[in-house]
């Protein structure tokens, strides 16, 4: 992966050491955390772990996620990660998410770093499918994933206990063929 990636206003790195305080704050936000695998008693040393465990780069068919850090182009600032995961059992097939701090919201950063992911993903990995896994309530995910060009191939009601409750999920892709 040809890491940084520079769009026109943000830079995707990897996640380094030196991210982890601010990684820490937008993880423990609560609004955050809530359609996330996470709590907001995410702490230091879950982030160190994480940040030590990363690949340098994605591991075609690994099974493994990588956490790639979304930062200011001007400032260096970190504003978020897209996470990728390159599934094992089948090739050429990559799931996405994104997490952005509360202030980064609203202003087109996770359209503009999950697009330059896409982008890549495609061009350099030769990916055949992209797709997403979201909590049906987040409206703006589902949003951003159709302002991307990804089509909603479903929605499995009530199919995932998740934080004490059920909830739906749906799911969003994207072919090479439809890019």
């Amino acid at each position: 992966m040809s890491l940084p990636k520079r769009t026109d206003r943000l830079v995707l790195d990897a996640l380094a050491s030196s991210d982890r305080d601010a990684f820490v704050a937008y993880r423990q936000v609560p609004d955050v955390a809530r359609w996330q695998s996470w709590t907001p008693e995410y702490s230091t040393a879950d982030a160190d772990d994480l940040i030590a465990e990363q690949p340098s780069q994605i591991e075609l068919g690994s099974g493994n996620w990588i956490q790639i850090a979304i930062r200011d182009a001007a400032t260096g600032e970190l504003l978020g990660d897209v996470a990728v995961h390159s599934l094992a059992d089948q090739p050429d097939t990559y799931e996405l998410g994104v997490t952005l701090m509360p202030t980064s919201q609203g202003r087109g950063v996770a359209t503009e770093a999950l697009g330059a992911m896409v982008d890549m993903l495609f061009s350099e990995y030769a990916a055949h499918r992209v797709f997403a896994i979201t909590d049906a309530r987040n409206e703006p995910v589902a949003r951003l994933f159709t302002r991307l060009g990804f089509r909603h191939e479903g929605r499995n009601v009530d199919a995932d206990w998740f934080k004490g409750e059920w909830t739906t999920i749906d799911t969003w892709a994207l072919l090479a063929r439809e890019r």
